[in-house]
């Protein structure tokens, strides 16, 4: 990516392989990981710049010194040759596949951190989940079940409201209705304890209103846009609080990372969270992998295979 803008500055280039930077390891990638945030690098509306020319991508799955694992990083996942920080780099255990480990990883651990490290959601509690048939959202609806929550998912379609019932929710919400903050409010039985939100703008506002009194939300995207004022004095008065995520911020804390690892690992086993079919595209199809993702016409976790 040697320009901000659109999917066709994203070019496939042989380039020499990264040197590898002190306390990183070199990692043969085998999944790259693509998410939302890479849209919004490419569109120069992400939370930090990059330097350009760059090389999206901030996970990957692949090999590395003989072993299988996956890692977090800050750029460079869209290659056959990446690197990255060795505290963020987690081994994959023998029956966990290759996709499995790279769902969970950054979408894996921004579901369980929303849950359990910012909203420390509670058995019995009521939770609102956007973009449940995604793949931060199918993961954060299992989760949240698993935590003896009640799950409010929130889908575009059908078929997604659908998928997501499959996957646990107990009351579905068309996330495109022009009601939305009532149609929240109801499903939630008159408000709902805690809230994830990811897109801004309008939807911010309404998941806002079907919070109860002292309701939590916290924000970790910005789907529609990244700016959208919030009323301090409503804040005051209905006890509602807002709390900003943004896995990065966990990066340097190698602890947490790995339990929830451990715990995400641990789920699948144990069969209480079931990641979804991930969609894997061509390396050289990373435009297209990026523009079905804006357009949300993919389900579950989206990937690039660099051997193809």
């Amino acid at each position: 990516m040697e320009n901000y803008g659109g999917p066709e500055v994203l070019q496939v280039s042989d380039i020499a392989e990264p040197e590898i930077r002190p306390a990183h390891r070199r990692i043969e990638v085998t999944r790259s990981g693509v998410n939302f945030a890479d849209l919004l690098v490419r569109e120069d509306d992400y939370l930090t710049g990059v330097p350009l020319p760059f090389i999206p991508g901030n996970e990957v799955v692949g090999r590395s010194d003989g072993e299988r694992v996956a890692a977090l990083m800050r750029g460079g996942g869209y290659a056959q040759v990446s690197q990255a920080p060795d505290l963020i780099i987690f081994p994959i255990p023998d029956d966990i596949d290759d996709d499995t480990a790279l769902a969970l990883t950054l979408q894996g651990q921004s579901a369980w951190h929303l849950l359990h490290t910012v909203l420390r959601v509670q058995p019995g509690e009521t939770v609102i989940v956007p973009a449940a048939a995604g793949g931060v959202g199918s993961l954060a609806v299992q989760l949240a079940k698993r935590a003896g929550a009640r799950v409010v998912a929130m889908a575009s379609t059908p078929d997604k409201r659908s998928f997501a019932s499959r996957l646990g929710a107990d009351a579905l919400v068309d996330s495109t209705s022009d009601t939305l903050a009532a149609d929240l409010t109801e499903a939630s039985g008159g408000g709902a304890d805690a809230a994830l939100e990811m897109t801004g703008g309008e939807t911010l506002r309404a998941t806002m209103d079907a919070l109860a009194p002292l309701g939590r939300m916290s924000v970790y995207g910005g789907a529609s846009t990244m700016e959208t004022p919030v009323n301090t004095r409503e804040l005051m008065s209905t006890g509602k609080s807002i709390q900003g995520f943004w896995l990065p911020l966990l990066y340097e804390k190698r602890g947490i990372l790995t339990e929830a690892a451990n715990d995400l690992f641990a789920a699948v086993r144990s069969g209480e969270v079931r990641v979804p079919p991930v969609t894997v595209y061509p390396l050289t199809e990373a435009a297209r992998a990026q523009e079905d993702l804006r357009a949300r016409r993919s389900v579950g976790k989206v990937a690039l295979d660099p051997a193809t």
